[in-house]
């Protein structure tokens, strides 16, 4: 596919097959395009964890963990609604075959700015994500309040400047349907700047 099909066909797929594995041939090539991101002063600071099998089990205990805290940290004090629920996010990471932690760790050089480096981890999963697209396979990037909780951090060893910036789940579709999907035209979020403002 061509680089601007690639980029205008991508979607969110998180409809894959649990237990079909993925090559770690094509794991590798989806990291590798990872780490052509665009990064200030050649820092490179993204952290790649790679899970599968039981391996995706510690992010699924995580998970549960902070379900817990919300809920009030005790399991016995739970009734069978709260108990399912706090059951189901540890299954979370069991619903691709391979997941991805992505996790920036901002460098110690000097003039090094640390949302400068959250940056270049962002752009570091959208090329993993259209890297996948043009392999095939469906993936789709996670994130929300857990995501940033210190369980997480902890969970991948990740410094005070650093932190998590999403999960991708990665595999074969379970289906091809795209939605269509509109974008806003450029004319609504573009400011050409021709000329001096006084």
């Amino acid at each position: 596919m061509e680089t601007l099909e690639v980029i205008r066909t991508r979607r969110s797929n998180g409809k894959v097959y649990p237990d079909e594995p993925v090559d770690k041939a094509l794991i590798e090539t989806i990291l590798e395009a990872g780490t052509w991101a665009p990064n200030h002063h050649h820092t490179e600071p993204w952290k790649f964890f790679v899970q599968q099998g039981e391996g995706r089990r510690p992010l699924g205990k995580t998970l549960r963990k902070i379900a817990m805290e919300d809920m009030g940290g005790k399991e016995e004090s739970l009734d069978d609604k709260e108990a399912q629920k706090v059951a189901k996010k540890e299954e979370k990471p069991f619903r691709a075959p391979v997941v991805i932690t992505v996790v920036a760790e901002p460098a110690t050089k000097d003039k090094v700015i640390d949302i400068e480096e959250f940056a270049a981890a962002h752009a570091a999963v959208q090329n993993m994500l259209l890297a996948a697209h043009s392999l095939g396979l469906g993936a789709i990037w996670r994130s929300g309040a857990p995501t940033y909780h210190p369980e997480m951090r902890r969970l991948y060893n990740v410094s005070e400047r650093g932190g998590v910036v999403g999960f991708i789940y990665l595999g074969w579709p379970a289906s091809n349907k795209k939605k269509e999907q509109q974008r806003q035209g450029i004319e609504e979020k573009t400011t050409w700047m021709n000329e001096d403002i006084e």
